[in-house]
C-alpha cells in the first residue's frame, strides 16, 4: 500500500487490506444492483408504484435505527452478528434461480412480483446493521488524518469494480432479458463473504457500564440519545436539515428517472449502463482528490458541491425533453443533451460517496462515530417513508418535468441551508 504515501501504522494497514478486499467484492455487489430497478421494469414489467417500493425498500429500514442503535451497542460479539446478518439476509437471493425466465412466465403468475419485492426487502434489511457497524470499525481503526484518504482510495476501487460490472451485466441483460435469474445467486454468496472480510477488522470494543437495563428503557434512551445529539450539535442539526431536504428531492426523482428512461429516452440495457458506466469513471478520477478536500473543508461546504451537482444534473437531464437529438453507436443511444448530465452526475456520484457515509463523523468523536451515522442513516429512513411515492405520484398527476423542477427548488433550499449555517457555525474539529 505504499503507493498511498502514507505512513500507516500496523492497526491501518491490515484494516485497508480487509476494507479493500470488501470494497472489491461490495463493487460486484453494486454493480448487478446498480440496474436492479431497471431490470423490475423492463424485464418483470412491474408497475409504477411497485417501482418506488423497490427503491424505498433500500432505504425505509434505516427509521429502525432509532431504536436498533441501543440495542446494537449492547451486542457484544459485534463480529458474530455482521456474520449472522450476512447469511439470514444475503441468502434469499438464492430464490432467484427459480424465477420464471419469460415475460409470459411473469405475467401468468404475478406473484413473482411480489416474491422479487420481498426477496430484497429482506436483502435491505441486513443494512440497518452492517453500514453503523462499517463507521464504527473504520473510525477506530483509521486516524483522523488518514480517514477520508483511505475511505477514498477504497471507494475508488469499489467504483472501479461497480462499472466493469454495470456494464458487462447490462450487455448480458440485453442478450438474455432474465440473466438476473442465474446472477443472483452468486451475489447471495459474494455478499456474506464480503460481509465476512469486515467483521475481521479488529477494533476496541467499548464497555458499557449497564447491560441490564429494561427493553423498553432502552429504546427511550436511544432516542433520547439521537435527539440530544441534535439538540447539543448545531452545526450537526444543521447538516441533517440540509440533507433531509436534499434527501427528499433525490428520492423524488430517482424513481422517476428510472421510468424516464424507459419511457421517454427508450434506453436498452446496455445504454443505461453506458451512461452508469461514464459517470463513474469520471468520478473515481475526482475521488482522490474530494477524499482530500472532505478531510480539509467544513463538510456543510463540501455537502453544498454535492447538492449543487444533483440540482445540475437534474436540470440537464430535464432539457433531454426540449432537445431530444441523439446517435446511435453499437445499439447505445447517446443523447447530446446527456453530456453535462454525466459531468455533474460524476461531481455528484463522487462526493456522494463519501459525504453520506462519513460525512456525519466529522462532526464528533471517533467514540461517538456510530452514534451520529446511525441518526444519519434514521433520517434517512424516514424520508424514505414518503418521499419515493410521492415522487410516483407527482409524475403520474404532472409528468416529468414538473417532477424533476420540484426537486430542483427542494435542493436550492437545501444549498441555501448549508450556506447559513456554515456563516453560523463552525465545527469542532475532533481528534482520535
Amino acid at each position: 500500500m505504499n503507493f498511498l504515501k502514507l505512513k500507516l501504522n500496523e492497526l491501518e494497514e491490515k484494516t485497508l487490506r480487509l476494507h479493500v478486499w470488501y470494497s472489491l467484492i461490495e463493487g460486484f455487489i453494486v454493480g448487478i444492483l446498480a440496474l436492479n430497478e431497471f431490470v423490475f421494469i423492463k424485464s418483470l414489467k412491474g408497475n409504477n408504484y411497485q417501482l418506488g417500493l423497490l427503491f424505498q425498500f433500500s432505504l425505509i429500514l434505516y427509521v429502525f435505527l432509532i431504536f436498533l442503535n441501543e440495542i446494537l451497542k449492547r451486542i457484544k460479539d459485534k463480529k458474530k452478528l455482521l456474520r449472522y446478518t450476512a447469511l439470514f439476509t444475503r441468502l434469499p437471493l438464492m430464490l432467484l434461480l427459480f424465477f420464471p425466465r419469460s415475460s409470459q412466465g411473469i405475467a401468468a403468475e404475478p406473484f413473482f412480483h411480489i416474491l422479487f419485492l420481498a426477496i430484497f426487502f429482506v436483502y435491505y434489511a441486513g443494512m440497518p446493521i452492517i453500514y453503523p457497524n462499517i463507521n464504527y470499525f473504520l473510525k477506530n481503526a483509521y486516524r483522523n488524518e488518514h480517514f477520508g484518504r483511505l475511505y477514498g482510495y477504497a471507494t475508488a476501487l469499489n467504483k472501479v469494480v461497480m462499472l466493469i460490472v454495470t456494464l458487462l451485466y447490462g450487455i448480458l441483460l440485453d442478450i438474455d432479458n432474465f440473466a438476473f435469474t442465474y446472477v443472483f445467486p452468486i451475489v447471495a454468496l459474494m455478499g456474506v463473504l464480503s460481509v465476512y472480510l469486515l467483521s475481521m477488522i479488529d477494533f476496541k470494543e467499548e464497555i458499557l457500564t449497564s447491560t441490564k437495563e429494561d427493553f423498553s428503557k432502552s429504546l427511550k434512551k436511544s432516542l433520547l440519545n439521537m435527539l440530544n445529539i441534535l439538540k447539543n450539535n448545531k452545526p450537526y442539526l444543521h447538516f441533517e436539515a440540509g440533507f433531509m431536504i436534499y434527501g427528499f428531492a433525490f428520492m423524488i426523482s430517482v424513481t422517476v428517472i428510472t421510468i424516464y428512461f424507459d419511457k421517454a429516452l427508450h434506453l436498452n440495457y446496455s445504454s443505461v449502463a453506458f451512461y452508469k458506466n461514464i459517470y463513474n469513471i469520471i468520478a473515481i478520477a475526482l475521488l482522490p482528490f474530494f477524499s482530500k478536500l472532505i478531510d480539509k473543508i467544513d463538510p456543510r461546504k463540501f455537502a453544498i458541491i454535492t447538492f449543487s451537482s444533483i440540482m445540475l444534473f437534474i436540470l440537464s437531464l430535464a432539457l433531454t425533453d426540449f432537445f431530444p437529438q441523439n446517435v446511435e453507436i453499437f445499439g447505445i443511444k447517446l443523447y447530446y443533451t446527456m453530456i453535462p448530465y454525466l459531468i455533474f452526475q460524476s461531481i455528484f456520484a463522487a462526493t456522494m460517496s463519501l459525504l453520506w457515509s462519513i460525512g456525519s463523523a466529522y462532526f464528533c468523536r471517533s467514540s461517538e462515530a456510530g452514534d451520529y451515522q446511525s441518526v444519519h442513516l434514521s433520517l434517512t429512513g424516514l424520508r424514505a417513508v414518503f418521499a419515493p411515492t410521492s415522487g410516483v405520484i407527482i409524475y403520474e398527476l404532472f409528468g416529468f418535468f414538473t417532477t424533476f423542477m420540484l426537486a430542483v427548488g427542494a435542493l436550492l433550499i437545501a444549498i441555501s441551508l448549508m450556506l447559513w449555517s456554515y456563516r453560523r457555525d463552525k465545527v469542532v474539529k475532533y481528534a482520535n
